[in-house]
């Protein structure tokens, strides 16, 4: 069995060894940058680890792999075009270190590039992935463009949202572990456990997301706090203090995230005080910890050795236990 690390060693080398077309290098180039920045490589490494469940051969599953990090990647290039974002990774975006338009273009080369990767899987199963693959990119943009949505609307409910992180964030871990299970030969019911189970972490994941943003030690979340606040994300946190809160409190919190100007350190500590006094920050935990231990539930029911799944356990216990 192999564990993350070793998994993750696969996926970069994979990444270096890609080929393209470089007839036209400035549009090479973006995608070179964006695949080399690294990150966690999540969604490649539970493609590979969720076959090796099913199989000691995980071979034919690394170009499929690959291909949904390149897909993942081309995802958030359009994203900080949308953002407007200047930093992803701690570099400069693909829009700002080149042009919007240059961003665009190697953005959509990068989807086509995905496809190639995926198309690579075994002819026995390359239908079925290529179909789960199509119904996570489309359920991607349809969870961006309720993001969008959220952003203009005053009140989002929290059924809604998450609606839209099971969309915009899960589906596509949740597709990465069932194309990994498929190739790796698990049945039907296997491998749809094994959707659950990435669908349920997804969620899990994004939820404290959201928490380690406004309660997260930069040191180890990697970012500063208060970035969603600041930018008036409507997060988990945000729409739960707007269902609980009433009077001057639901005042204060309408009027904070209207703000575009001003001080931000003070905007984050007011908007956190409230949050402190709902007891947000219990209510996100635990909400959390519900997604994980459903998605476990439905690990436990894959019918395999429980000795196979212990990297899977390993790994999503790493993922939902960051430090605050």
């Amino acid at each position: 069995m192999y564990n993350q690390s070793e998994l993750k060693e696969v996926v970069d080398r994979a990444l270096i060894n890609l080929s393209y077309n470089n007839e036209a290098p400035r549009l090479i180039d973006p995608i070179k940058l964006v695949l080399s920045k690294g990150g966690k490589r999540l969604r490649p490494v539970l493609a590979l680890m969720s076959c090796n469940i099913f199989t000691d051969q995980i071979d034919e599953a690394i170009m499929p792999a690959i291909g949904l990090e390149v897909f993942h990647n081309f995802t958030l290039v359009h994203d900080d075009i949308m953002d407007q974002a200047t930093v992803r990774r701690g570099l400069p975006t693909v829009h700002q270190k080149w042009n919007t338009n240059q961003a665009i273009l190697s953005g959509d080369v990068m989807a086509f590039v995905a496809n190639e990767c995926l198309i690579q899987a075994p002819s026995v199963h390359l239908l079925k992935v290529f179909r789960i693959f199509n119904k996570a990119a489309v359920e991607v943009c349809v969870g961006q463009q309720m993001d969008m949505d959220f952003e203009k609307a005053t009140i989002v409910r929290e059924h809604e949202y998450l609606r839209m992180i099971e969309l915009k964030t899960a589906v596509l871990l949740a597709a990465s572990v069932k194309i990994g299970a498929v190739i790796g030969g698990a049945d039907d019911r296997d491998s749809e456990l094994m959707y659950e189970f990435g669908k349920n972490l997804g969620i899990a994941f994004q939820i404290q997301d959201d928490l380690l943003d406004v309660w997260g030690d930069m040191k180890i979340f990697g970012k500063a706090s208060g970035g969603d606040i600041v930018a008036n994300k409507k997060t988990f946190p945000f729409v739960k203090a707007m269902e609980i809160a009433t009077g001057e409190q639901l005042k204060q919190l309408q009027t904070l995230f209207l703000l575009t100007e001003g001080n931000a350190e003070e905007k984050i500590r007011n908007v956190t005080a409230i949050y402190n006094l709902l007891n947000i920050k219990d209510v996100t935990e635990i909400l959390a910890y519900d997604y994980i231990n459903k998605a476990f539930g439905f690990l436990q029911k894959v019918s395999v050795d429980e000795t196979r799944k212990k990297e899977m356990t390993n790994l999503a216990i790493s993922l939902i236990g960051r430090k605050q």
